[in-house]
């Protein structure tokens, strides 16, 4: 019992909630408030270096050709994530505090790693796995500041020059420099692979500790009591389990495939914590980034689970490996 409860717990999600426990007990606050404020913006951008640096051209060629299942992913993820979102939002009585931070989750790019991961322990076509998650991401540095603008602008996440300078120079500037340089540092980002993995989840770390300080010290928990952070487990189950119904039989009606419709239940069904975090820091003000992202930590623990489960549980109906 303790060995299955022990390979449950994801050490990144007992690092975040360590992370929140840390932000909450001893908040960043005056001078070392603002350099914790830079060092997070250095991290972001560290961060979309190296998601540039590991975008694989080759791979993404290989899948390229499945466009119906590419645009029924990015469909998935950019028009009905963001529908449910709005419907959310528009709930009686869900506090606001609760609905934005509903509405951005829904407006995040899937996860590359994850997605494919999870593809590929199925038994899907891999190569679709890794051009659809890719693509998502990448149009994510557009598509998600302007969904934001669009549905969220009143929320003080609108698009100014100010925001529009961040975007680029924290986001897009880095993507763009760690892919033209790939050919000269890829080799080095494939062989340190575990290490890169840590800076990644490091610099999410250090973003998430910036982010509820600042919340914490503006009064994150008065606004957030138990019966809130209840909910929000609530809606994020109950959005999660709709989109991966949804995913999946979509993908059976589309008439693809088995393999190509996994691709479409994983890579259309998962948000990006690694790039949600980061936008979250660079869309809105600093108090309110803490309160921005819970619901986005909660969903991403709840589809690393979920996910898990109906991998192994389609893996094994490939005869693969024994059902569990």
């Amino acid at each position: 019992m303790l060995s299955k409860l022990k390979g449950a717990l994801d050490p990144y999600i007992v690092a975040l909630l360590g992370t929140v426990l840390l932000a909450s007990l001893l908040p960043a606050r005056g001078g070392f408030a603002g350099f914790m404020s830079w060092a997070a913006d250095a991290g972001i951008v560290l961060l979309f270096f190296l998601h540039g640096a590991k975008l694989s051209r080759e791979a993404i060629l290989a899948g390229a050709g499945h466009w119906r299942l590419h645009l029924m992913v990015l469909a998935a993820t950019f028009v009905l994530f963001p529908l449910a979102g709005l419907g959310i939002a528009a709930i009686p009585h869900v506090p606001p505090i609760v609905a934005t931070g509903m509405l951005f989750l829904t407006l995040l790019p899937s996860t590359v790693q994850s997605s494919i991961a999870f593809t590929s322990i199925a038994r899907g076509n891999v190569a679709a796995a890794v051009c659809s998650a890719s693509f998502s991401n990448l149009l994510g540095i557009f598509v998600t500041p302007l969904l934001v603008t669009l549905l969220m602008g009143g929320g003080g996440a609108g698009m100014s020059l100010d925001s529009i300078e961040k975007i680029v120079l924290q986001l897009l500037v880095p993507f763009v420099a760690g892919h033209l340089l790939r050919p000269v540092i890829g080799g080095f980002v494939t062989r340190h692979k575990a290490v890169i993995g840590y800076v990644d989840r490091g610099s999410i770390l250090l973003v998430v500790y910036t982010a509820f300080s600042a919340a914490v010290v503006g009064g994150l928990w008065h606004k957030m009591p138990l019966p809130v952070l209840g909910l929000i487990a609530l809606l994020c189950a109950v959005l999660l389990t709709v989109i991966l119904s949804i995913t999946w039989f979509a993908g059976r009606a589309a008439g693809f495939a088995r393999e190509d419709a996994i691709v479409l239940l994983f890579c259309g069904s998962k948000k990006s914590l690694a790039s949600g975090v980061p936008m979250a820091g660079v869309l809105f003000p600093a108090a309110q980034v803490g309160v921005v992202i819970l619901p986005l930590m909660l969903f991403h623990q709840l589809q690393l689970i979920a996910c898990a489960v109906i991998a192994r549980h389609y893996a094994a109906e490939a005869g693969d490996q024994p059902a569990t």
